[in-house]
Protein backbone atom coordinates (compact mmCIF):
# COMPACT_ATOMS: atom_id res chain seq x y z
CA UNK A 1 0.00 0.00 0.00
CA UNK A 2 1.53 3.37 -0.97
CA UNK A 3 0.98 6.26 1.48
CA UNK A 4 2.35 9.85 1.45
CA UNK A 5 5.68 9.98 3.33
CA UNK A 6 6.67 11.71 6.95
CA UNK A 7 8.00 14.53 4.75
CA UNK A 8 5.33 14.84 2.74
CA UNK A 9 3.09 15.32 5.35
CA UNK A 10 5.58 17.86 6.62
CA UNK A 11 5.12 19.61 3.33
CA UNK A 12 1.25 19.59 3.05
CA UNK A 13 1.25 21.36 6.22
CA UNK A 14 3.66 23.97 4.97
CA UNK A 15 6.65 22.59 7.08
CA UNK A 16 9.07 21.48 4.65
CA UNK A 17 10.26 22.35 1.42
CA UNK A 18 9.49 20.70 -2.28
CA UNK A 19 9.50 16.73 -1.72
CA UNK A 20 8.25 14.23 -4.49
CA UNK A 21 8.95 10.59 -2.58
CA UNK A 22 5.85 8.16 -1.77
CA UNK A 23 6.91 5.61 0.98
CA UNK A 24 5.10 2.09 1.13
CA UNK A 25 3.64 0.95 4.32
CA UNK A 26 4.68 -2.49 4.77
CA UNK A 27 4.07 -4.62 8.56
CA UNK A 28 6.50 -6.72 9.89
CA UNK A 29 5.44 -9.75 12.51
CA UNK A 30 7.38 -12.09 14.35
CA UNK A 31 7.41 -15.72 13.03
CA UNK A 32 6.85 -17.17 16.91
CA UNK A 33 6.70 -16.28 20.25
CA UNK A 34 10.14 -15.35 22.09
CA UNK A 35 11.40 -15.39 18.17
CA UNK A 36 13.36 -12.68 16.81
CA UNK A 37 12.31 -13.67 13.45
CA UNK A 38 9.87 -12.12 11.54
CA UNK A 39 7.43 -12.18 8.66
CA UNK A 40 8.09 -8.88 6.24
CA UNK A 41 4.18 -8.33 4.87
CA UNK A 42 2.44 -5.71 2.54
CA UNK A 43 -0.86 -5.68 3.97
CA UNK A 44 -1.10 -9.14 4.41
CA UNK A 45 0.76 -10.79 1.65
CA UNK A 46 4.38 -11.77 2.86
CA UNK A 47 7.42 -10.13 0.56
CA UNK A 48 10.26 -11.77 2.86
CA UNK A 49 11.20 -13.61 5.60
CA UNK A 50 14.02 -12.15 8.08
CA UNK A 51 15.56 -14.52 10.04
CA UNK A 52 17.84 -13.53 12.83
CA UNK A 53 21.36 -15.87 14.00
CA UNK A 54 21.11 -16.60 17.61
CA UNK A 55 25.15 -16.15 16.88
CA UNK A 56 26.32 -12.50 16.44
CA UNK A 57 24.25 -10.08 14.64
CA UNK A 58 23.84 -11.57 10.94
CA UNK A 59 21.20 -13.60 9.79
CA UNK A 60 19.22 -14.03 6.09
CA UNK A 61 17.10 -12.20 4.51
CA UNK A 62 14.29 -14.18 1.73
CA UNK A 63 12.83 -12.00 -0.84
CA UNK A 64 10.94 -13.46 -3.37
CA UNK A 65 12.60 -16.52 -2.77
CA UNK A 66 16.14 -15.24 -3.04
CA UNK A 67 18.50 -15.10 -0.03
CA UNK A 68 20.49 -11.95 0.44
CA UNK A 69 23.17 -12.03 3.75
CA UNK A 70 23.08 -9.76 6.09
CA UNK A 71 26.10 -9.74 8.46
CA UNK A 72 28.54 -7.29 10.53
CA UNK A 73 31.98 -7.35 9.33
CA UNK A 74 33.42 -6.77 12.97
CA UNK A 75 33.03 -9.31 16.20
CA UNK A 76 31.92 -5.86 18.02
CA UNK A 77 32.09 -3.23 15.54
CA UNK A 78 32.42 -2.54 11.66
CA UNK A 79 29.90 -1.44 9.17
CA UNK A 80 26.68 -4.07 9.13
CA UNK A 81 26.47 -4.90 5.35
CA UNK A 82 23.87 -6.41 2.55
CA UNK A 83 25.13 -8.87 0.26
CA UNK A 84 23.20 -10.13 -2.81
CA UNK A 85 24.01 -12.40 -5.65
CA UNK A 86 26.03 -9.26 -7.53
CA UNK A 87 27.92 -8.08 -4.39
CA UNK A 88 27.05 -5.47 -1.67
CA UNK A 89 24.00 -3.40 -2.05
CA UNK A 90 24.26 -1.41 1.49
CA UNK A 91 25.93 -0.65 4.09
CA UNK A 92 25.54 0.66 7.55
CA UNK A 93 27.21 1.57 10.30
CA UNK A 94 26.90 3.53 13.88
CA UNK A 95 28.65 7.12 13.68
CA UNK A 96 28.94 6.16 17.85
CA UNK A 97 28.99 3.20 20.15
CA UNK A 98 26.69 5.62 22.65
CA UNK A 99 23.74 6.16 20.39
CA UNK A 100 21.44 4.03 18.34
CA UNK A 101 21.64 6.26 14.83
CA UNK A 102 22.89 3.86 12.31
CA UNK A 103 24.38 5.76 8.85
CA UNK A 104 22.96 3.68 5.96
CA UNK A 105 23.87 4.20 2.39
CA UNK A 106 22.95 2.70 -0.70
CA UNK A 107 23.19 3.14 -4.56
CA UNK A 108 25.23 6.51 -3.87
CA UNK A 109 22.21 7.85 -1.35
CA UNK A 110 22.76 8.57 1.92
CA UNK A 111 20.32 8.26 4.95
CA UNK A 112 20.26 7.94 9.22
CA UNK A 113 17.83 6.05 10.99
CA UNK A 114 17.78 8.25 14.47
CA UNK A 115 15.34 7.05 16.79
CA UNK A 116 12.16 9.30 17.67
CA UNK A 117 13.25 9.70 21.27
CA UNK A 118 15.22 7.46 23.94
CA UNK A 119 12.34 6.55 25.00
CA UNK A 120 10.79 4.72 22.31
CA UNK A 121 11.70 2.02 19.79
CA UNK A 122 10.32 3.63 17.53
CA UNK A 123 12.72 5.18 14.51
CA UNK A 124 12.85 7.88 11.93
CA UNK A 125 14.81 7.21 8.51
CA UNK A 126 16.06 10.57 7.21
CA UNK A 127 17.53 11.48 3.80
CA UNK A 128 19.33 14.78 3.64
CA UNK A 129 18.34 15.62 7.42
CA UNK A 130 14.88 15.35 6.57
CA UNK A 131 11.96 12.87 7.78
CA UNK A 132 11.84 9.76 4.85
CA UNK A 133 10.40 6.99 6.71
CA UNK A 134 9.71 5.66 9.78
CA UNK A 135 9.81 2.39 11.82
CA UNK A 136 7.47 1.65 14.95
CA UNK A 137 6.24 -0.74 17.38
CA UNK A 138 2.50 -1.44 16.53
CA UNK A 139 1.99 -0.96 20.30
CA UNK A 140 3.59 -0.75 23.96
CA UNK A 141 4.01 -4.70 24.53
CA UNK A 142 4.29 -5.91 21.12
CA UNK A 143 7.21 -6.87 18.68
CA UNK A 144 5.09 -5.90 15.70
CA UNK A 145 6.28 -3.09 13.78
CA UNK A 146 4.60 -0.59 11.11
CA UNK A 147 7.12 -0.10 8.31
CA UNK A 148 6.98 3.37 5.91
CA UNK A 149 10.00 3.82 3.91
CA UNK A 150 10.42 5.30 0.95
CA UNK A 151 9.41 3.27 -2.66
CA UNK A 152 13.30 4.56 -3.87
CA UNK A 153 14.66 1.94 -1.93
CA UNK A 154 14.98 -1.28 -3.54
CA UNK A 155 12.73 -3.94 -1.70
CA UNK A 156 15.76 -5.80 -0.16
CA UNK A 157 17.35 -2.37 1.03
CA UNK A 158 14.19 -1.93 2.64
CA UNK A 159 14.01 -5.62 4.29
CA UNK A 160 17.27 -4.43 5.45
CA UNK A 161 16.68 -1.41 6.82
CA UNK A 162 13.71 -3.26 9.02
CA UNK A 163 16.82 -5.69 10.05
CA UNK A 164 18.62 -3.08 11.35
CA UNK A 165 16.10 -2.25 13.62
CA UNK A 166 15.06 -5.43 14.75
CA UNK A 167 18.70 -6.05 15.20
CA UNK A 168 18.69 -2.50 17.53
CA UNK A 169 15.41 -4.09 19.31
CA UNK A 170 17.06 -7.29 20.60
CA UNK A 171 20.18 -5.64 21.77
CA UNK A 172 17.86 -3.07 23.92
CA UNK A 173 15.71 -6.28 25.00
CA UNK A 174 18.90 -8.46 25.97
CA UNK A 175 20.42 -4.85 27.57
CA UNK A 176 16.86 -5.18 29.99
CA UNK A 177 17.06 -8.88 30.56
CA UNK A 178 20.33 -8.23 31.95
CA UNK A 179 19.62 -5.88 34.34
CA UNK A 180 21.29 -3.33 31.89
Amino acid sequence: MTTDSPARKLHDKGEAGPISSRTQMLGAVPKRWFSWDFTVLDGQTPVADIDVSWWRERGVLTIENRPYQVYREGLLSGAFVLEGDHGVLARASKPSAFTRRIAIESQGRRYELKPKSVFTRAFDLLRNDKPAGSLSPEGLFTRRMRVDLPEELPLPVRVFIVWLTVILWKRQHDQAAAGG
